[in-house]
């Protein structure tokens, strides 16, 4: 091929990128190994310069050439820096008998190189650096190879040029973004940015079951700080209060400025409600203290006012709302202090009356059902079992979650009625699909509540249904989590033990986002470990997530224990547990929660009296969901 087709097929390639994003040490390394296939020389380098600073980039076709150019600028001296300096090509055919560079030229010469030929990079006066050609023999180049190379030099330089107007560009573009998210006084964020991360923290929460806080802070008798004092010192006082509001944030926590002298605390990832009460204190006491500002001292003092998250769904504007309404009422109370709006509470008090009186009636009434989401085996997708997950339609407030159903049946006294109507209709339907379908393996797994296995008689409870209903207990797995233990350890290890005489299965579900499982493990009987969704989620790009639910599995195959996986919702994520060898697995990649006569049509049996399988859901017959579930 002629030097001047592979010139024109070089040219294409930069021509293609001048419009893309593509990173300029990707582009120079590509341009310099380019240059050695269609120039005759040996080596190929790119020097970017800045005056009074290290080079920018230095890209090298090879090691030889890297040495060139780093030597170069080690010395402060040579061909690359002369054609920067002067903006006019340098040639050197032989550095053995050329004078010009007499630091670099000997020491070149005894690493191998022979002759350099360097083309300055510069659009008009602007000089950016140099691209040198290197040889290991003597010589010149002629015309041709000298107008290539000078041309490859020149539209080096102006994709250079044209990629950091680029970089200046998104720069200026961040730096807009990040004044118009800041507050300009103090730099925290401001209204815009605690909204966005409180909507974050909220979705995150809703997964994680964990609260969420927001604390909104205003000072007491600001104003006459500014009207004693002035604007500048005021000023000060509200930099001052950032700063040290600042070293009262846990890592994670998000500190805001809304307006004047009002700031915001968003707290995440919350168990209890003291850790924030703890914070509230903090930030009382330590706004007390006087500030020494600009030799005036001045002392102030700040109402804080407290909401969380608690029942049902909540808006960014809702939660900042509430916690403004709770700092207005410590205000009432004198200031300098801090007061709770629970709205846990506060939405019982509003419609939590309602609900429970709907409760009562509502099984009779027909407006729960049990839905099913399938387990299956792992490797090939066999059903083994079904979760059992309670509904409330309530006639008009719609879907009730579990997180609201739960609490106000255990505090209405409904949930030991509700949750023996669940076991009992889910002994039920599994008797029906065994008749219907022959398949007489797959298991049945139900919640319970801590509040609920510490009933007085849920033993009997269960052995009663078990037997009234014909299901074997090897067949029936009863998922807990870790707050039974919390409530009272030695009572829930004496309930358990009482079920492990009866033969059923215990799981321990959201494995993993409690308190001290290792030891739960070690003391309870625990059959199967259930790994919570939240670490299958970031399975692919979260290292630690892909530690620990490695161990975890290892951990519980040593102990003799199943693992189910829950969370499932893609291809990749299946494969992924498959791989850290999770025998067990549900989610939304297999089968959302269906009905039972859903859940009988699935397991009808085909050509074979084997347990159904799920296939890879390539079509929307089936899509996936997440859950736990139970070994067959």
């Amino acid at each position: 091929m002629s030097i001047e087709r592979q010139l024109s097929a070089v040219l294409s390639e930069f021509a293609r990128t001048m419009v893309t994003d593509f990173p300029i040490q990707g582009i120079l390394e590509s341009l310099v190994q380019r240059i050695v296939e269609i120039l005759p020389v040996t080596g190929a380098g790119v020097t970017l310069i800045t005056p009074n600073t290290n080079p920018r980039y230095v890209a090298a076709s090879d090691e030889s050439a890297l040495r060139y150019e780093q030597l170069q600028t080690e010395l402060g001296e040579g061909p690359c820096l002369a054609a920067y300096r002067t903006g006019v090509a340098v040639m050197v055919a032989d550095l053995r008998t050329d004078d010009r560079f007499a630091v670099f030229g000997p020491r070149a010469v005894e690493i191998g190189l022979v002759a350099v030929f360097t083309f300055p990079l510069c659009q008009g006066d602007r000089l950016l650096g140099a691209l040198d050609l290197y040889r290991d023999s003597p010589g010149l180049l002629d015309d041709d190879d000298m107008e290539a190379a000078q041309t490859l030099a020149d539209v080096t330089a102006a994709y250079l040029v044209n990629a950091q107007a680029r970089a200046d560009l998104q720069d200026s573009s961040d730096r807009s973004r990040e004044s118009a998210l800041h507050d300009a006084l103090t730099g925290l964020p401001n209204r815009v940015l605690l909204l966005e991360r409180l909507e974050h923290s909220l979705a995150r929460g809703r997964r994680s079951g964990k609260m969420v806080a927001v604390l909104f802070a205003d000072l007491d008798r600001f104003k006459s700080v500014n009207d004693m004092h002035g604007h500048l010192i005021g000023d000060e006082l509200l930099i001052a209060v950032a700063a040290r509001l600042t070293g009262l944030l846990r890592p994670g926590d998000t500190l805001a400025r809304l307006s004047g002298d009002e700031f915001v605390i968003l707290c995440e990832d919350l168990e209890e409600e003291n850790q924030v009460q703890v914070i509230a204190r903090r930030v009382v006491t330590a706004l007390s203290e006087p500030f020494e500002l600009a030799g005036v001292e001045v002392e102030i003092s700040a109402s804080v006012g407290i909401a969380f998250t608690g029942l049902g769904e909540h808006v960014p504007e809702q939660l900042l709302q509430d916690a403004d309404i709770a700092m207005y009422q410590a205000k009432r109370k004198g200031g300098h202090n801090h007061q709770v709006i629970d709205l846990r509470e506060q939405q019982l008090l509003e419609r939590g009356v309602s609900l429970q009186s709907d409760l009562r009636g509502a099984l009779g009434r027909g407006e729960m059902r049990v839905e099913y989401q399938p387990i299956v085996h792992t490797d090939d997708g066999r059903i083994i079992g079904v979760e059992a997950l309670l509904r409330w339609n309530h006639p008009l407030r719609g879907p009730i979650p579990p997180l609201t159903l739960i609490p106000l049946a255990e505090q209405c006294g409904l949930i030991g009625e509700i949750g023996r109507w669940v076991l009992e209709q889910a002994c039920v339907d599994r008797h029906r699909w065994v008749r219907e379908t022959g398949h007489d393996d797959i298991g049945i797994a139900v919640n319970v509540s801590a509040h609920q296995l510490m009933g007085p008689d849920f033993v009997t409870m269960v052995t009663d249904v078990l037997a009234s209903t014909g299901t074997s207990p090897e067949l029936l797995t009863l998922e807990i989590t870790e707050s039974v233990f919390i409530q009272d350890a030695d009572r829930a290890l004496v309930v358990l033990n009482e079920l492990k005489r009866l033969g059923v299965l215990l799981a321990l579900d959201d494995f993993g986002t409690g308190y001290s499982s290792l030891n739960y493990l070690q003391r309870f009987p625990v059959d199967i470990i259930k790994i919570d969704q939240g670490f299958i989620a970031d399975l692919a790009r979260d290292r630690t997530s892909n530690v620990i639910v490695s161990s975890v599995i290892a951990l519980a195959h040593e102990l003799g224990m199943a693992v189910i996986t829950e969370g499932v919702e893609t291809a990749e994520q299946h494969a992924q547990v498959a791989a850290l060898g999770s025998e067990s697995c549900q989610g939304f990649y297999f089968a959302r929660p269906m009905s039972a006569d859903t859940l009988g049509i699935l397991t009808t049996p085909t050509t074979t009296s084997v347990n159904p399988r799920l296939p890879v859901p390539d079509s929307a017959r089936l899509t996936v969901a997440s859950s736990t579930t139970l070994p067959p």
